[in-house]
């Protein structure tokens, strides 16, 4: 029985284990995924109301992206951040975004066209990047290589009422992506720096945080005010892109008086009243800033009375 020549066994081995290597694409793992029993941003109750919320600032407090050559207006990495935040707050499909960041371009576009009409907001979202970086590793073996690069990062958000100025929620986001490449006696993958793994962590970071957004958000009473009164009938913003339907219960509150604290500094506001309740029996309007209710008063009265608004019926 002859035997196989060395180096056609090695070259054999050789051809063999460059067949079986493999190389895993691209992964984008959020460190804290949220768990299935938490509110998942898409999914929506049957009934919610839109609240007005803005990105006001989003900044870049790391290294990372900083040179002698960029002054502090130029954040590339901040205004990524705060676009990323902007679309997912749009895509959720439960607030009515506005402009913050780019307002002066506003201003000057309704200043040429002659209609200026900027809307105030009930919440801004203040936040930075607080954490960014990247690693690379590895192993060598005999014939064969493996490079894995790694990027993380970290975002920090602020919550802020605009009546008060209080800043009344905080949350963390944070996130990761990866690749891997191989090669075995020099044949496979080459590995070349991958800057799109920034934009991967970045967004699994703000995809994190999201949630805890959403969650304090709606949390706080939604309320909208009285276009118009009219007999027996209000008219008041907010139709069926929030929720409403016709059917619907509605409580008419005065609000309370407003107090300030000698010791805090803040006014306090005294608890608001329920003096009525009223139906909506019709819809009106066709975009979420222009559409509105028709409702009827079916308990209390309004006559003569300022300082209304209309909110959820608070249950027992």
């Amino acid at each position: 029985m002859s035997k196989i020549p060395p180096l056609i066994l090695s070259t054999t081995v050789l051809l063999v284990g460059i067949g079986c290597a493999t190389v895993s694409t691209p992964v984008l793992v959020p460190i804290t995924p949220p768990s299935s029993t938490q509110p998942q941003v898409n999914s929506l109750p049957e009934k919610w109301f839109k609240r007005k919320i803005a990105v006001a600032r989003f900044t870049n407090e790391t290294r990372y992206g900083r040179s002698l050559l960029t002054d502090g207006d130029l954040d590339p990495l901040g205004k990524q951040a705060s676009d990323m935040l902007y679309n997912r707050l749009i895509k959720s499909g439960q607030f009515l975004v506005f402009e913050r960041p780019d307002l002066e371009r506003v201003k000057r576009e309704q200043r040429l066209t002659g209609q200026e009409n900027l809307v105030g907001v009930d919440t801004l979202v203040v936040g930075s990047v607080t954490e960014f970086g990247r690693s690379t590793g590895g192993k060598v073996g005999f014939l064969s290589a493996t490079k894995n690069q790694v990027a993380r990062a970290k975002v920090e958000v602020r919550l802020i009422d605009v009546k008060t100025g209080l800043a009344f929620f905080t949350a963390t986001g944070m996130g990761e992506a990866n690749t891997e490449t191989g090669s075995i006696a020099g044949y496979g993958s080459r590995s070349e720096y991958d800057a799109t793994l920034n934009d991967r962590a970045i967004g699994a970071a703000i995809s994190d945080v999201m949630n805890d957004i959403v969650n304090k958000i709606n949390e706080r009473p939604w309320r909208t005010d009285i276009l118009k009164t009219d007999g027996n009938k209000i008219y008041i913003s907010g139709g069926h892109r929030q929720g409403l339907k016709i059917g619907d219960k509605l409580a008419i509150f005065k609000e309370g008086e407003r107090v300030k604290s000698n010791q805090s500094g803040f006014e306090i506001t005294l608890p608001s009243t329920q003096i009525g309740l009223v139906r909506v029996i019709n819809l009106f309007g066709d975009s979420e800033i222009s559409e509105g209710s028709i409702c009827e008063i079916i308990e209390g009265n309004i006559n003569q009375q300022d300082n209304l608004y209309v909110s959820e019926v608070k249950q027992p």
